[in-house]
């Protein structure tokens, strides 16, 4: 299936009505609000909406129609951990089969509602994001709007595959010392990396728990070489340590945070530094396992709501099913936050992390018609998110088979 190009999309106009609408500028999911898409572009929203005689009216009864829903933490070269493991990947599975399943992931994104995602980290696969998101973009696959990072940076023998007897590839690049990690932020960003993430903490060897990897000099040095050359930067970290290096580092985004105490997350609000909680992916972890998430993470996410940490919604899809991205949303309402905010971090609130909320995240005049419809009312019913009716991308249908 070929998406239509943009381009394709101008001089058409598409009257959506919907039961409600919700925006994303308010908590509020609108009752008898149409909206009307001309080209790639929305044009009007409200109650009272007209539309040219030659528009299409598409009714959308008992449906809530959102923004499209952005997912900050997705890695399209992986799948369920239960099906292959991490190791087996990264070392056993080829880059033609990896990108053939990343090209399906990618529209299984797409079909659940999630017209913006963030890629992490191909994960032993190279720069084939890359080559994905240049796909996309010239409509030869299916797939939501794609940013990347690339490889990933990690300290070097802090990451893996381990345990074999020789040097086998690693799921990221290496680097260590300021100068070898400012050249390794410039060669990924020049691969194409839109992000640049790093691992502030990992396991030094299998068994053991997560220490601190990078210097703080060294991940200031990386951040900063970033920053300049105008990305922003995630970064892996679960122990308090790396957390504490990340914000002092001046990271944007913070992945995980597993261990964070309520001291940490009031030092992230201090410094502005937004939370990924990847709750979907402990979930599916201990799932897997037979067990439950644990009892710290889910502590922790209580405590940074607790401390007003600016939140992002990213599963670490890949883990579990691409295609099921909402089961983060979900469980972040689920567990504390308010289903109204939880749909707001997901649309507006992801935007502005990515700084593209003056194009997408909201249901505005001006904004790219990116569109979901969902049955039901998820201000109500966040399990509703599942059930996706329709899918805008750039002003266009999104055909479904």
């Amino acid at each position: 299936m070929t998406l239509p190009s943009a381009a394709s999309a101008q001089g058409q106009a598409t009257l959506l009505v919907p039961d409600r609408v919700f925006t994303a500028t308010d908590g509020v999911a609108h009752p008898g609000w149409k909206v009307l898409v001309e080209g790639e572009r929305i044009v009007a929203v409200g109650p009272d909406v007209s539309a040219p005689a030659t528009a299409e009216t598409l009714a959308l009864p008992g449906a809530t129609l959102l923004p499209g829903l952005i997912d900050l933490h997705v890695h399209l070269f992986l799948h369920p951990y239960d099906e292959a493991s991490w190791n087996d990947q990264v070392i056993k599975e080829p880059l033609s089969l990896r990108t053939a399943r990343a090209v399906a992931h990618a529209r299984a994104t797409l079909m659940a509602g999630f017209t913006t995602v963030r890629d992490l980290g191909t994960e032993g696969a190279g720069d084939a994001d890359a080559g994905l998101k240049a796909a996309i973009e010239q409509g030869v696959v299916p797939g939501p709007r794609l940013l990347i990072a690339d490889r990933a940076l990690v300290a070097t023998g802090a990451y893996g595959p381990k345990g074999y007897a020789f040097d086998v590839p690693q799921g990221a690049e290496e680097a260590s010392g300021a100068e070898n990690i400012i050249a390794a932020v410039r060669r990924q960003i020049a691969h194409g990396a839109d992000w640049v993430k790093f691992y502030a903490d990992y396991r030094w060897g299998p068994g053991e728990p997560s220490r601190a990897t990078f210097s703080l000099d060294e991940l200031r040095a990386g951040i900063a070489a970033a920053h300049d050359a105008g990305r922003k930067v995630a970064v892996h970290a679960s122990t308090v340590e790396g957390m504490r290096r990340a914000v002092l580092a001046g990271a944007d985004t913070i992945e995980h945070g597993n261990d964070g105490t309520p001291e940490i997350f009031r030092l992230m609000k201090a410094h502005g530094v937004a939370l990924c909680p990847t709750l979907a992916a402990s979930d599916a972890i201990a799932r897997y396992a037979g067990t439950t998430v644990p009892a710290a993470k889910l502590a922790s996410y209580r405590a940074a709501l607790a401390a007003g940490v600016t939140m992002c919604a990213g599963g670490d899809t890949g883990v579990f099913a691409h295609g099921e991205n909402a089961r983060e949303i979900v469980l972040m309402a689920e567990l504390g936050m308010p289903p109204s905010e939880a749909l707001r971090v997901a649309t507006a609130g992801n935007a502005a992390i990515l700084g593209l909320d003056d194009r997408i995240g909201t249901i505005a005049p001006g904004k790219l018609a990116d569109l979901v419809a969902v049955e039901g009312d998820p201000t109500a019913d966040i399990t509703v998110l599942s059930k996706v009716r329709l899918v805008f991308q750039r002003g266009r249908r999104v055909p479904r088979d």
